[in-house]
């Protein structure tokens, strides 16, 4: 019940009828004290009254009609003046509450908190801290309510430094003493990531509540410190408080960190047991528990039986069966959710959109944007960015630019889903061009960024740009992520500097499996097949489990190795010391391995009792290795199969084929064969090399002559064909795969665009220096044996990267030893 509060204009009639009843008993002065209490409190009946009339309207919501009366008020005072304030503030109007603030003569700490209050709410506590300064400047004393209100507001890391300063008045004014004060005060030094500060304060509260203990295992479980909040919820339950919906939300979130769902399952038999299963909001985190660990028939039963739902409710449960990849269930869902009455606004866009974009349904993802238009929910940070993603991801990168240009706030994430998908589609140059631009923009790359940037770079075997992303991700502080160290790694390796990758991966802090498995593909790349062999055992000697990743880069490592016992004893060590089923890729690699090492019947003996149906790449291997072994009548049973595909990747088969009509002089065969490419609209893949000097690349084609400096390439490769020719070179005119004379042939064969890409860097370098050449298609059998002559002639380390690994050329010697 509340005390009883005298109305004061009934004590005021009172006075004033005392007075005229009993005149010759007051003192000459009386009357004048009155009247000057009056004009000091700026009482007047008119102004009540009318205070009263505005105070009504803004509570129905009436904010102009409630201006309207404030502006025709003949006199106001601060209650007037805090009502309008704290409506325009309300409504979120801060431009006219200000304009109000400033113009008053006189604010009382009311006037101060209700403007703190309003820029609280919209989330700007820099100028809520900033007027909290002012309102002690200008001598106003705040109390627990403004100190309750200023730290409400807060909710980000950078604010620690000014909650420490708050606090400490706090403490000068003796709000400390107040439960409310200290709970907002741990609250807000928990959101501000100083959990040390918020476990100081917490264990030195003499007196602690739910609220208490609340925003305490929140803090742990937003930090990561799943086990200190699970602790903790034990301490309360111990200390007799009861747990609120807040409590159950915060320590089912701690127990997802944990990745325990035993305890989960304990949590949900005591949300049953204390009866808060019917709160909407602890269901909701149950649901959350549930989707997140997997256990979609869990959530979904729970759902089910749910006496309430809302809009949350819905959300989590979609998100949950697309998670688990359950994608029809997640649309049945969502068509269900349309038929509620829930705020359309917060329908799950975001993850609609990732099913569209995941898919590359393009159709579905525009009928999502039409959805999100009407509910004006493209106006969402969270919707726009899975907008710029879905569209970016399906190819449509001018619809993709123009939504990301709309973007009333553009972060690291719209800017990273346009750079990922340039980069998924090939398109490396404008994923680079557009990390530039994000980099202008004043916007701090995360390290999604940089994985996205760094496969550029991989793709695109440029060293000196692999460098600076190291420096870039080091000076972010991305250096410690072992996910930023391993792409890093994997950049050096396609670069084919291996004396960086494995510099990279020995700095870094802390290895996973991705960090080993890029390792071992480092080795393997680069044709360092023992490496690779010793690396693996190294992973598993330190207690890592190797997973099928790690197995493809054996066996791959194997295959160009020549290492055949090695790579079928660690296949056949996949099923029965590790119990992993092999895939389609394991398959392939064993089947190229066998095929390499001329062993055919074994290979064909694989492919029968498989259980999978051979695919293009595996009799594309075949073929390729019956051109190198000499056997026509395998190679046209393998050309049969892959001719007879509905659908080839691209027309290596055709060219493998006519390369091995061609090199038995079988030229009407090569006709028939280019005919049926023609017939089928495939078309062969231009041969081009390039290479990076300067920081500029440098791309060259057979017979190329369009470089400014092709003159002088040319006379570099006349003299070195001289000199690799008096060491013992003789030109393999099989490789010069056309129906021209002898001479022809051999003049064809010097101006291979690799080896124009190596004269260009061997007069643009200094002597000594190694060059690195980047191919588009696989080196042929004469340049790979020039190459190696090449090397021992200008004394230089000599790197190519062609379409199925690295040759290193030392000396005259190559690490693949032939055999690739």
């Amino acid at each position: 019940m509340k005390p009883f509060r005298p109305n004061a204009l009934q004590n005021f009639h009172s006075l004033t009828s005392l007075t005229s009843l009993q005149p010759t008993k007051l003192r000459p002065n009386v009357a004048n004290i009155i009247d000057a209490r009056i004009v000091k409190t700026g009482f007047d009946p008119d102004t009540s009254r009318s205070n009263f009339r505005v105070g009504s309207f803004l509570k129905n919501g009436e904010l102009s009609q409630a201006r309207q009366l404030f502006d025709k008020m003949p006199h106001k005072n601060t209650v007037s003046t805090n009502m309008m304030i704290s409506g325009y503030a309300k409504s979120g109007n801060l431009g006219e509450a200000r304009k109000l603030f400033d113009g008053m003569s006189e604010r009382t700490a009311v006037t101060w908190t209700i403007l703190i209050g309003g820029y609280s709410q919209k989330n700007q506590f820099n100028e809520s801290f900033e007027l909290f300064v002012q309102m002690q400047r200008r001598g106003t004393e705040p109390d627990y309510v403004t100190f309750v209100t200023l730290l409400s507001g807060c909710n980000g890391h950078e604010n620690g430094n000014q909650i420490t300063q708050v606090h400490a008045q706090i403490v000068k004014l003796g709000c400390d003493s107040r439960l409310i004060v200290c709970n907002t005060l741990v609250d807000s030094y928990c959101k501000s990531n100083r959990l040390n500060s918020a476990s100081q304060l917490f264990k030195k509260m003499p007196e602690l509540d739910s609220v208490s203990y609340n925003a305490m295992i929140t803090g742990y479980s937003k930090e990561g410190l799943d086990e200190e909040a699970v602790n903790l919820f034990v301490e309360m339950q111990k200390s007799g408080l009861k747990p609120t919906e807040f409590t159950f939300a915060a320590v089912l979130c701690a127990s997802i960190g944990l990745d325990d769902i035993v305890l989960g399952q304990q949590i949900h038999s005591f949300v049953t047991k204390t009866n808060f299963v019917w709160n909407v909001f602890v269901s909701n985190a149950l649901l959350d528990f549930y989707s997140k660990h997997g256990s979609v028939i869990d959530a979904r039963k729970l759902f089910d039986e749910m006496p309430e739902r809302d809009g949350v409710s819905y959300n989590v449960i979609i998100t949950g069966y697309a998670w688990d990849e359950q994608h029809k269930d997640s649309f049945d869902l969502f068509r269900e959710l349309q038929f509620t009455a829930f705020d359309r606004k917060q329908f799950p866009y975001a993850t609609m959109l990732s099913l569209a974009s995941n898919a590359l349904d393009w159709e579905m993802g525009r009928q999502i944007h039409a959805h999100t238009i009407v509910t004006a929910a493209d106006s969402e940070i969270l919707v726009g960015n899975s907008l710029v993603d879905m569209y970016a991801k399906c190819g449509k990168f001018e619809e993709a630019e123009m939504i990301f240009t709309k973007l009333a706030y553009r972060s690291a994430v719209p800017w990273t889903a346009m750079i990922s998908a340039y980069v998924q589609k090939g398109l490396n140059e404008e994923g680079l061009q557009l990390f530039n631009k994000m980099r202008r923009a004043s916007v701090i790359a995360d390290q999604a960024t940089f994985a996205s940037i760094l496969r550029a770079s991989a793709s695109i075997a440029s060293l000196s740009l692999g460098k600076q992303l190291h420096s870039f991700i080091v000076k972010s502080g991305f250096m410690s992520n072992v996910f930023s160290g391993s792409a890093l790694l994997d950049v050096y390796a396609k670069c084919g500097s291996i004396k960086d990758s494995v510099q990279t991966f020995q700095e870094m802090p802390e290895r996973n499996i991705v960090s080993w498995n890029a390792m071992i593909s480092a080795y393997a790349q680069n044709g360092e097949a023992e490496a690779t062999l010793k690396t693996f055992e190294e992973m598993v000697r330190s207690g890592l489990r190797p997973d099928s990743v790690s197995f493809l880069e054996v066996l791959s490592a194997c295959s160009h190795g020549g290492l055949i016992e090695e790579g079928l004893q660690h296949f056949n060590s996949m099923t029965e010391i590790y119990k992993l089923d092999p895939r389609r890729d394991h398959y392939a690699s064993v089947v190229d391995m066998l095929c390499r090492s001329g062993r055919f019947n074994e290979a064909e003996k694989l492919m029968t009792e498989m259980p999978i149906a051979p695919d293009e790449v595996m009799w594309s291997s075949v073929l390729n290795a019956c051109r190198i072994h000499k056997n026509p009548e395998l190679a046209r049973k393998a050309a049969d199969q892959l001719f007879n595909m509905e659908e080839l990747r691209d027309a290596a088969p055709y060219v493998n084929m006519s390369n091995i009509y061609a090199a038995t002089g079988q030229w009407e065969s090569v006709s028939k064969v280019k005919k049926a490419m023609r017939d089928r609209g495939v078309r062969k893949v231009p041969a081009y090399s390039w290479v990076e000097i300067k920081h500029e690349t440098h791309m060259f084609s057979a017979n190329d002559r369009r470089h400014a400096q092709m003159e002088e390439i040319r006379k570099k490769i006349d003299m070195l064909t001289k000199e690799i020719e008096e060491q013992g070179y003789k030109p393999d005119s099989s490789c010069a795969l056309h129906n021209e004379d002898e001479k022809f042939k051999l003049e064809s064969l010097k101006y291979h665009s690799e080896r124009l890409a190596i004269a260009f860097a061997l007069i643009s370098t200094p002597e000594g220096s190694p060059i690195l050449v980047m191919k588009n298609l696989r080196a042929c059998t004469d340049c790979h044996a020039a190459i190696k002559v090449i090397s021992k002639v200008v004394g230089r380390e000599i790197t190519v990267r062609d379409s199925t690994r690295f040759h290193h050329f030392r000396d005259g010697f190559c690490s693949c030893r032939d055999f690739w």
